[in-house]
């Protein structure tokens, strides 16, 4: 029986996953904080699921979480759902808080695929679902770290896309753009500002990621309808850097 670990597992799209999964057939490894909405959760579903009470910006937290990746030899799916955003200018904002997000976006998501991959390589068999964001396309005077923490797992994923080609093991970005999650409430943005038209439903992303998943994209962007936009993005970003690779200094220097 296959086992699948997610992240920021008590709400959003890591409890609607987690539902998702179960239905699938997996077993699930649940990770937030929060003890009685995982537990409240994990009534819920089918199954065997266990829960780990983590706090993933806390080094010994993630630590522990990374040791059952690396000796549960049945875990065949990481989900590096959780993390937060602090929406404000990188001036006027905490220093602590923007420290934290870090953390938890970027940070800890490193630990746990490490710890996952060393498994995955060895059986040949896994895949690593890294939850970014299409802000890490772009960036804007109030994301700045956030939009940071979401380009790096882009180019992360990306690193160990090319690390595993033509092996069994998958890793995925997946980038959605607006979500109606309580990521907005946290950050003291209302999700009542946003056009509702632009936000997807939690339901509707997750389902879109899966499918993805399915079709065997290695980057899904669930609310992008022409895909080849992104492959032209692509093509864009290969022609650039290969015109860096020459060692003499550009004729406008």
């Amino acid at each position: 029986m296959q086992t699948a670990v997610i992240t920021g597992a008590s709400s959003g799209l890591g409890k609607t996953f987690a539902i998702r999964l179960a239905e699938q057939g997996y077993n699930l490894i649940l990770v937030a904080r929060r003890q009685a909405e995982l537990e409240q959760l994990a009534a819920q579903l089918k199954g065997d699921v266990k829960i780990i009470i983590a706090d993933l910006t806390n080094t010994a937290d993630v630590e522990r979480v990374a040791n059952v990746l690396t000796t549960d030899t049945s875990i065949s799916m990481l989900i590096n759902n959780a993390g937060t955003s602090v929406l404000s200018t990188f001036t006027e904002g905490s220093l602590a808080k923007q420290l934290e997000q870090i953390n938890l976006n970027l940070v800890a998501p490193v630990q746990l695929s490490h710890a996952v991959a060393q498994g995955f390589k060895q059986r040949n068999q896994g895949t690593i679902i890294n939850i970014g964001s299409a802000i890490g396309f772009n960036s804007l005077a109030f994301t700045s770290v956030y939009s940071g923490t979401k380009a790096f797992l882009d180019k992360f994923s990306q690193g160990l896309q090319e690390e595993f080609k033509g092996t069994n093991v998958k890793i995925i970005l997946a980038a959605p753009a607006g979500v109606a999650t309580e990521i907005y409430e946290k950050a003291g943005v209302s999700i009542s500002s946003f056009d509702p038209a632009l936000m997807m439903t939690i339901d509707n992303c997750v389902d879109a990621i899966l499918s993805g998943v399915a079709k065997g994209e290695t980057v899904i962007l669930p609310s992008v309808e022409d895909y080849q936009l992104f492959q032209d993005y692509e093509q864009a970003r290969m022609k650039l850097f290969g015109a860096t690779q020459t060692g003499k200094p550009a004729s406008r220097y």
